[in-house]
């Protein structure tokens, strides 16, 4: 009877064949990456594949530390890892721990470490980007002198301003001595004092497309004293000629619009300013002649004749009015005077029987009160030595002296004996 195995056991068999394969342990596969994937934990899941196969792979965040690119879907990439066996699941798999972009992945690689380094120098630093004149005369072109780029260039500049002279410098753009052909394009025209400088070519792929990466043509650039507008590729094509360049364009027909002013937007742009211009004087105008009216207006309301003829009025009307208020006081004064003139006697006599009267009452009260009629009565008053009024025997003892008054005189007296 045959041996049984578990699937433990026959996946650690495999694992450990796979263990003791030397080329399975260090090798470099090439391949499309398809199905890649950055889990949230740091590893990096893919799969590798050719024209007629593939094969998963697996990154652990661990090896990422050399990976200076984001792989996306697509890249043609170098492999270097070991395939093993993921024992739980029974599958194998290739365990990657260095991943770099082959073919134009590792032009693209160089220009990544072009751009940082070009960067670091501040050839990039904004600070140091000339503005493009808005409205260029003379216009150089470093381009390849056939292709569609200088055509595209050339139609629409002369749609645009048919009076711009455009001065081409024809270069190589593609395949050896490019870069050095651009440089001396770039520092020719530099020196005929032109306004401005287009630099650039069609699409193609970053190989076709490299020349314009190099750092000699970035420095040339850079060192220009004329404005340099960099149009290479179309709109998702990026060089570093567009990150030295003082303006990037997206294409050649892009810069050329970017360069040069469209003449009939100006003179549309000067007709309206005109118009502008003439309204704002036709206004100013009017408005200076309605102040001038105001003034005259002002003028002659404040002159010396004016004010004097207004003050001449103000005051008649002042003196009419005083005579009218005057006249009024005067008739109201003579009628008052007139009714007192009237009713003084009868308000005298009648104050005067009043005071008749009361004084009448007054000296009937008084004749009840007065000593004179007492003492006449029969009455006497009598006061100590001190003047005091005598009222009663305990007031006096004997041996004092009295005065005592009666109607004709006063008695002067000694207390013999008090009775009480």
């Amino acid at each position: 009877m045959s041996n049984i195995y578990s699937v433990s056991q026959i996946n650690a068999y495999i694992k450990n064949m796979f263990a003791q394969d030397f080329l399975l342990q260090k090798l470099s596969v090439s391949g499309e990456v398809s199905n890649c994937t950055y889990h949230r934990s740091g590893h990096i899941y893919f799969t590798l594949k050719d024209a007629s196969s593939a094969i998963s792979c697996v990154m652990f965040s661990s090896a990422r530390r050399g990976l200076d690119f984001r792989m996306k879907e697509g890249d043609r990439v170098v492999v270097t890892g070991a395939v093993d066996v993921f024992e739980r699941d029974g599958r194998y798999q290739f365990y990657a721990r260095k991943i770099e972009l082959a073919g134009a992945g590792i032009l693209y690689e160089k220009f990544l470490r072009l751009k940082q380094e070009l960067e670091e120098m501040g050839l990039f630093d904004p600070m140091y980007k000339q503005p493009i004149p808005s409205y260029v005369r003379t216009l150089g072109i470093v381009t390849a002198p056939t292709g569609a780029a200088i055509q595209d260039i050339r139609n629409i500049s002369m749609r645009r301003n048919p009076y711009i002279q455009l001065i081409l410098y024809p270069a190589l753009v593609q395949g050896e001595g490019a870069a050095q052909s651009i440089v001396r394009g770039i520092e020719t025209l530099d020196a005929m004092g032109l306004d401005c400088i287009i630099v650039g070519r069609g699409g193609g792929s970053i190989e076709d497309l490299w020349a314009f990466n190099e750092e000699a043509v970035a420095r040339a650039i850079f060192a220009c004293e004329t404005p340099v507008i960099s149009a290479v590729g179309h709109e998702t094509d990026t060089t570093i000629s567009d990150f030295a360049a003082d303006l990037r364009a997206p294409t050649p027909s892009a810069a050329a619009e970017l360069a040069v002013a469209d003449v009939q937007t100006i003179l549309t742009r000067l007709a309206r300013t005109e118009r502008r211009i003439q309204m704002g004087m036709d206004g100013n105008l009017q408005h200076a002649r309605d102040g001038l009216r105001q003034r005259v207006t002002r003028w002659n309301y404040l002159s010396p004749g004016m004010q004097i003829e207004r003050y001449r009025k103000q005051i008649s009307e002042y003196q009419q009015k005083m005579n009218l208020l005057l006249n009024r006081t005067l008739e109201r004064d003579r009628l008052h005077v007139e009714r007192l003139r009237e009713s003084l006697p009868r308000q005298m006599e009648a104050v005067v029987t009043a005071k008749r009267h009361r004084l009448q009452l007054l000296l009937r009260s008084f004749e009840g009160l007065s000593p004179l009629n007492k003492l006449n009565q029969g009455y006497a008053r009598v006061e100590n030595t001190e003047g005091h009024g005598i009222t009663s025997v305990k007031e006096i003892a004997a041996g004092d002296l009295l005065r005592v008054y009666v109607r004709d005189g006063r008695i002067e007296t000694r207390v013999e004996k008090v009775n009480g």
